[in-house]
Parts: C-alpha cells; structure tokens; sequence
C-alpha cells in the first residue's frame, strides 16, 4: 500500500467509503492506473458517470476550451452560452415534447431537492443524501443513519421487485405489477389523501436499489393514477439516463409522460452536471429568485454535457449499448444456467448496460428464495474482490447479494468479453471456496 494511500486513510473523511485501496492516477476509455502501476478494467464508470469512458477526448476538449473563455457565470446574474447551447442539445432528446424548461444544478440529490421544491410549489428508490433526497431513499439505511427525523410528508409504497413480496424471481410481472399499485392505492387511502399528494417519485430502473426495472404496466398505471388525482409523476433519471439502459431515458420503453424528469450523472461525463426539466407551465410556478445555487450549472460542466450529446449521436452509442448488452446478457445467463453456479445465481436482470446478477442471499425469511442451500454470506462481495485481484473493478449494490455492471457505453466487444471471463472465474472460484 503506498505511502499516499495511508496518507487519505489518515486525512479524508471515514464518512466516505472505498472498493479499492489505491489511488487512481489516470483513466482513459475503459481502463484506468493505479499508481501502484495496475491497468484495470473498469466496469463501474464512477458509478455509472463516465459513460463515454475516461477522459474521452472530445469531451476534455471542450471543457479545456470553455476553461479559456468563462469557467463560471453564476446562474442568477446572467445567461451563459453552454448552458443554453446543452438545452438545444436536450430538448430534441426529451421522453416527451412537454419537457421543454430546464434547471441546471451540480449533484443527482440537489437535482432531487429541485424536483421536490418544484413539485410542492406547483401544486400548492436511492435520491441521495440530502434531508429532502434521504427521506426518499429506501435501498439502504447507511444513507441516512444517525440524522433522523427527515423531511416529514414521505410515504414510501412497493416496487414490483420480488423480494419485496416474499415471492421468486420467476413470479409472473403482471403479478408484482398488481400487488404494487394495490398497495399504492391503500397508501393514499390511510396514509396521505390524493389531494394533498403533490408527487410521486419513481427510478424506472432501481439503482442503488438493486438494477430492478421497473414493469411497463406498473409505471403505466402510476401515470393513470397521477392523472386521476392531480399528482405530478417525478422520474429520476439520475443512474439510468443518457444512454445507460439502450434508450436516451430508460422511461421510453414504458411510453410514460414525466411531469417532472431528474438527471444527472452521465450528462457531462464526470463534470458536475445535474438537472431537472419539466413543462414551462409548471417551471413558471417558481418565482424569481426561489432556485438556484452558486455553482449551479458551471459554464465548464455545461459545455462537457454540449460535447457529450454530439458524441452520442456521431459515435452511435446507443447502437453500441444495446450490441453489448445482448452479449452481456447472453454471457450472465450462460452462466446462471452454468452446472457450477447455477444453484448460486438466483437472477439476471436489467435493460442495456445497466445490469446486474443477484446471488442468492442467506439469512433472510424462511420463505424467500434467497435463504436457499448457498449458505455463503458475501458472496457478492466475494465476487467483487476476487474481480479486483484479476483487474477488473466491479461493485455491489442494495441489501441483496447483487453485483451491478456499470461498463463505458463505448465499451468495445473486446473489452466486454474480457471483463465477462474475469467475472465467470471470479464466481467460479468464489463459490468453490
């Protein structure tokens, strides 16, 4: 361990943890150094950030261009060039012709505060780590540990996830489906009346929640529902936008409006960026003044994200996320199916290359799948260790035994299948020791 690294475990915060103890010194593409010379695969993409890969190169152009004109224009004071030249870029890809007013801000969760504040002035899964964003956040309790009590007026109801109903993952969709807008519907019965709902907030792929997607008809029948009652319909966008799960916004394959849609992460490839877009109807609620934020939509940050969309477009990365990601499936369910680990995966799931495999998971009820013959606690993060040792980094995610694959959207055939075999022997040999 280099004398750098004792250095952070002295001096930055224990608050924040690690999947590797070293220090990454470069990246580029899919790869990154460490600066102990390592070359490692990297399939987490700063959690799904960099999704043009490391330090693309018309993206780092940009921002270096934009360092040398303006590197900051605070938000209140004056329109910047980058800001309103990524809104053009934005607007043609938006789920829906109704999203067409923007705010710009820096993190996922302050995208999330913005949604909540434009929800409750408009109408009188894991967001983050903010108070507002925390008490919406059900993956895990670590988010908000030790700082109750939250933002009052949170209800959280079911998402049509198997484990949440004590069933198997082969339980039919439309089963799940109807068992979660039923418990949304006893929701709003006993807990909180429709007409004072201002929204409800929904990833269409869970992210840190585990890689779940969410059923057409489910979020079908949360837009049916919202229109029933007035109440806005919020998609964080933050994990599974700009391109991750195959489609720009993975709320396409449902066909579902957003009254209000969150983003965040890969917009700008690792410069700051977040967002939230609605419909000039209800950005107009918000008086002058009441939003905004000292470094919110950075004039640096803005024209990465500018760069970003042209790339997504002239280098057909959507073309790209959906090849790889039939090979990436084909490859996971080989292996689910594997005489070796078959008894040890208990599902492969996800859209794009947003996807994950959960193992089975010892020590839950008697009657959940995941407290199979396995008896191995760990085993994702097992996996996950044994992939750093070979040189590909990979991480867990949620209260299950779940690795995620978060790969570059460019991600070559060849380096794709490269980080599959790291995996294969990784569980392979996790799962004989």
């Amino acid at each position: 361990m280099s004398s750098l690294v004792h250095f952070g475990q002295r001096h930055v915060a224990k608050g924040i943890s690690r999947s590797v103890n070293a220090v990454i010194v470069s990246g580029k593409g899919s790869r990154v150094r460490l600066d102990d010379e390592r070359i490692m695969l990297d399939f987490t993409c700063g959690i799904g950030v960099t999704n043009l890969g490391h330090c693309h190169p018309r993206v780092s152009q940009a921002a270096a261009e934009q360092c040398n004109q303006v590197t900051h224009v605070q938000c209140s004071i004056a329109f910047h060039t980058p800001y309103l030249r990524l809104i053009e870029k934005l607007l043609p890809v938006m789920p829906h012709p109704s999203l067409d007013t923007f705010f710009f801000w820096n993190s996922g969760s302050e995208a999330v505060e913005a949604a909540i504040k434009l929800a409750r002035a408009a109408t009188g899964a894991y967001h983050g780590r903010t108070f507002g964003a925390m008490a919406l956040t059900r993956s895990k309790t670590i988010y908000s540990q030790g700082v109750h009590p939250l933002m009052p007026g949170v209800f959280t109801t079911g998402f049509p996830y198997w484990h949440q109903y004590s069933s198997t993952p082969s339980v039919p969709e439309e089963e799940l489906t109807r068992k979660a807008l039923w418990q949304l519907d006893l929701v709003l019965c006993q807990q909180t009346r429709p007409e004072e709902t201002a929204a409800i907030i929904i990833e269409p792929v869970l992210g840190e929640g585990g890689y779940v997607p969410a059923p057409v008809k489910f979020l079908q029948g949360l837009r049916q529902i919202c229109d029933k009652h007035g109440i806005l319909l919020i998609i964080d966008e933050v994990q599974s936008g700009f391109g991750r799960t195959g489609k720009y916004f993975a709320i396409e394959y449902s066909g579902v409006k957003p009254d209000i849609m969150v983003m965040a992460k890969g917009i700008a490839n690792g410069f700051p960026l977040s967002g939230i877009v609605s419909r000039k109807e209800l950005m107009d609620k918000q008086a002058p003044g009441s939003v905004g934020g000292t470094y919110a939509g950075n004039a640096v940050s803005c024209a990465a994200g500018v760069a970003c969309a042209e790339v997504m477009q002239d280098e057909q990365i959507l073309a790209n996320v959906n090849a790889r990601s039939a090979e990436l499936f084909k490859a996971l369910n080989a292996l689910k199916t594997s005489p070796e680990t078959e008894s040890y995966i208990s599902d492969v799931r996800g859209q794009g290359l947003m996807v994950a495999v959960e193992f089975t998971s010892p020590g839950r009820t008697e009657n959940d799948p995941g407290a199979n013959a396995s008896n191995i606690p760990g085993l994702a993060s097992k996996v996950a260790a044994i992939c750093q040792e070979k040189g590909l980094l990979i991480l867990t995610t949620s209260v299950y035994e779940v690795i995620r694959f978060i790969p570059a959207l460019n991600i070559t055939e060849k380096e794709l299948a490269e980080g599959v075999t790291i995996f294969k022997e990784a569980v392979i040999e996790a799962v004989k020791h």
